[in-house]
């Protein structure tokens, strides 16, 4: 299993690009899974719903599957602080890639989303995990870099990219325990 990160404020682009590199991965055959971090309040299944009544009903995990999906509800009694590395050891383990996006402070392999449009400060300068950078404005970025500067806009490209430097983004969950 290879991971990388997807890290940017909010209106960069991360899950367009995200979209795009999923469908690129795919036609080359892999498969891929997400974690996504979310900052507010995340609801996947809807009032009224089986599901949604079993967690009301005080259900720790509700697990519901059909012959193309499967979904999974854990309510935790007390609000816990998850790492991507407890996300990624809940995920199947038969991927070929985990795509992170968010968890910009972790101590995962990123790749940072960067539009100079936002007003948003680069993180690269000063983060040791940041790999490469994908942006639409290279010629804007505010400190030029020896790391890779990938287009935002062509995420077939920037699959590529990590499909032809894929070794470097194998995982090892053992390490993180």
């Amino acid at each position: 299993m290879r991971v990388v990160g997807f890290s940017g404020f909010s209106g960069a682009g991360k899950t367009t690009l995200m979209e795009g590199v999923i469908r690129a991965l795919r036609a080359q055959g892999q498969r891929v899974s997400v974690v996504k971090h979310a900052h507010h309040g995340l609801v996947v299944d809807q009032p009224g719903k089986d599901s949604w009544r079993h967690r009301e009903a005080g259900a720790y995990e509700v697990v519901a599957a059909s012959s193309e999906h499967l979904m999974l509800v854990r309510s935790f009694e007390r609000p816990q602080a998850l790492s991507p590395h407890d996300l990624i050891r809940a995920l199947h383990p038969g991927v070929d890639w985990v795509l992170v996006e968010g968890f910009r402070d972790s101590n995962l392999l990123r790749i940072e989303v960067w539009r100079h449009e936002t007003g948003h400060p680069a993180r690269y300068p000063d983060d040791a995990f940041i790999v490469a950078i994908a942006t639409d404005s290279p010629e804007r970025m505010p400190e030029a870099t020896l790391r890779p500067v990938l287009d935002l806009n062509r995420p077939d490209a920037l699959a590529q990219w990590l499909l032809d430097n894929g070794t470097r983004f194998d995982y090892d969950p053992q390490a993180y325990l």
